[in-house]
């Protein structure tokens, strides 16, 4: 699949943060949409207590559920993101993820932009662990009940989507305001500074989805597929990556975010994004034209 115009890879990011966040007049009371939709995970980054959100997010059900008193596995909410993961890997984050939407309308504030150092990149798999998948658990309230640590303690989706809109609606909730949500109003400064002169600050430091989906980037049936035959070097798909990744090098690697524009810049059209592996397609190509000549002398026999 070739990206040519990145126009359209825009539209359908904006038309994925519309439908995740269809309930747009809930924003002038401060209400939650809390109707049947709200059951099922949104597969990108979009807070659960945004007013507009249709949708929950994937990673506070997680939290949510293996930090109740029973300490339960979420089948659901794993199945969920091993399907979407498996499937698609990062693309999700390329393409459907409103957070991810929001990082790069950020960037496009005028500014130096800068690389980020890689050591950084690990943030997110440490965030995964503790904050995701270990505290929720660990550290319990006298009911026995995790907290969403991840939501509570750090998640800037959560504070620009949920927290803000919230506390502008609601004049009781001005009056709880103390060092936790000062805290969370610090790191959403922060991410928003790094947005600005970093590509997707969130995405390659912080998030645990990214995390989640970009361990899956080596497996995904939907992958990035270089043709090194075709390839002359020029490092131009280098070069254009905004997420820092050489694709010819690691072409699935954990911080791609499928979003073409290597495959779009490459002269020889030796970069593609696909279901299929060139092996695959070439095993066809090869069995077809192997069935065509065996029907071609089957008609010789015949005829003679």
């Amino acid at each position: 699949m070739k990206i040519k115009n990145p126009v359209k890879r825009k539209l359908l990011q904006i038309a994925a943060f519309g439908f995740s966040n269809f309930h747009i007049g809930n924003f002038k009371g401060g209400e939650l949409y809390t109707g049947a939709w709200k059951k099922f995970c949104n597969p990108g980054l979009n807070c659960y207590s945004c007013p507009a959100a249709s949708f929950a997010c994937p990673i506070g059900a997680l939290q949510a559920v293996s930090g109740s008193t029973n300490y339960n596995f979420s089948f659901y909410v794993i199945g969920f993101l091993l399907a979407v993961g498996i499937l698609f890997g990062r693309f999700i984050c390329g393409w459907f993820c409103p957070f991810g939407l929001i990082q790069e309308l950020i960037n496009k504030i005028p500014s130096p932009k800068i690389r980020l150092w890689k050591g950084f990149k690990l943030i997110k798999y440490i965030i995964l662990v503790i904050f995701v998948l270990l505290l929720p658990i660990v550290a319990t309230n006298y009911m026995g009940m995790g907290k969403p640590a991840f939501c509570q303690f750090i998640c800037p989706a959560g504070t620009l989507e949920g927290g803000i809109p919230l506390l502008s609606a609601h004049s009781e909730l001005r009056q709880t305001i103390g060092f936790l949500f000062s805290l969370k109003m610090f790191i959403l400064i922060a991410t928003i500074l790094g947005c600005i002169f970093i590509y997707r600050f969130f995405c390659k430091t912080l998030c645990p989805l990214g995390a989640i989906y970009g361990l899956m980037n080596r497996i995904s049936i939907y992958h990035l597929k270089v043709d090194k035959n075709k390839c002359i070097s020029c490092g131009k798909c280098a070069q254009i990556c905004k997420m820092e990744v050489n694709p010819v090098k690691t072409p699935n690697s954990a911080e791609c975010i499928r979003c073409g524009a290597c495959a779009s810049v490459c002269p020889k059209n030796a970069i593609y994004l696909s279901f299929f592996s060139s092996k695959y397609k070439n095993k066809n190509k090869k069995n077809n034209q192997a069935i065509n000549e065996s029907e071609h002398t089957c008609f010789e026999t015949l005829n003679k």
